[in-house]
């Protein structure tokens, strides 16, 4: 199954820990590069999540993070660092004396002290154990936009090859009138002096150029190139590689066809076809 590397999947869950969103962003890039995004209670998520993500993905740069909100309950369960705020108020004293004025430390500063204000302890294995499970829903729902679109570029990239082999048919076709006319050109060139050259090297030389001006070879590597295209696209796997290595043997055939064409219904096929496979290279940028 073809699988695009350009998605985005976002999920989110009440559960009794609190309020828990993933959101997942994929775009093409050569390899799996992951920037995971995790609060900071639950960073050691970190190399579960990223062991996730590469079982699951072949390719593509992915933008991963979580927000975690906790119950509203535990949020304003805050208890207050006695020993931490007596030291901070004999330390506020001693100041004071030392300079000789009265120690006025501020409420709001004072509550802005690290440490000073803590909330309760969370059962973090419980809200790592609801990340990972929301995790796998969420990229669930990823790998099937990926498999929808990729489906989508799938259909692009067939009818665009179908397309391709449709200009085969039209130079094959038309070859053979090519070289007879350039047969026939380079026959009324030579009339006059004809008599003067040896007619078996003459025959020889209009081989020789007919063979330079054949292009059933490149024909016929096109049709087996399009052919390999054709199976990569119902492979299972991933297969953009192989699909992006393909183009470029598509396009060297479609630029030697170009440059031996003494014909300009060959050169208009050759420049379609290389419009053809350029839009079937971009599409397959983005193919897992």
């Amino acid at each position: 199954m073809i699988k695009s590397m350009t998605a985005f999947a976002r999920e989110s869950d009440t559960a009794e820990v609190g309020d828990l969103t993933w959101e997942v962003r994929s775009v093409n890039h050569r390899f799996l590069e992951a920037n995971v995004r995790l609060p900071e209670d639950l960073r050691a998520l970190e190399p579960a999540v990223r062991e996730r993500l590469g079982a699951r993905l072949g390719r593509g740069k992915l933008d991963c993070s979580l927000r975690f909100a906790p119950r509203a309950g535990e949020a304003g369960a805050l208890s207050i660092n006695h020993r931490l705020l007596e030291q901070l108020l004999q330390a506020a004293d001693e100041i004071a004396t030392r300079i000789g004025e009265p120690a006025t430390p501020h409420v709001i500063d004072l509550m802005q002290w690290p440490g000073l204000l803590q909330e309760p302890e969370r059962d973090l294995d419980a809200v790592g154990a609801a990340a990972r499970a929301l995790l796998e829903r969420t990229l669930d729902t990823l790998v099937e936009t990926r498999a929808r679109e990729g489906e989508r570029l799938r259909a692009l990239i067939l009818e665009r090859c179908e397309r391709l082999l449709q200009r085969v048919d039209e130079v094959r076709a038309r070859m053979p009138e090519v070289l007879a006319g350039v047969r026939s050109r380079i026959a009324d060139r030579l009339a006059e002096v004809r008599e003067e050259l040896d007619p078996g090297r003459l025959e020889q030389e209009m081989a020789l150029l007919a063979q330079r001006l054949d292009v059933d070879e490149e024909m016929d590597r096109l049709s087996v190139h399009v052919a390999e295209v054709r199976k990569a696209l119902d492979a299972q796997g991933p297969v953009g590689r192989r699909l992006d290595f393909l183009m470029q043997e598509l396009n060297r055939e479609a630029n030697t066809l170009s440059s031996k064409s003494s014909d300009s219904a060959v050169t208009l096929a050759a420049v379609d076809m290389k419009v053809l496979i350029e839009q079937m290279r971009e599409q397959v940028q983005n193919i897992e």
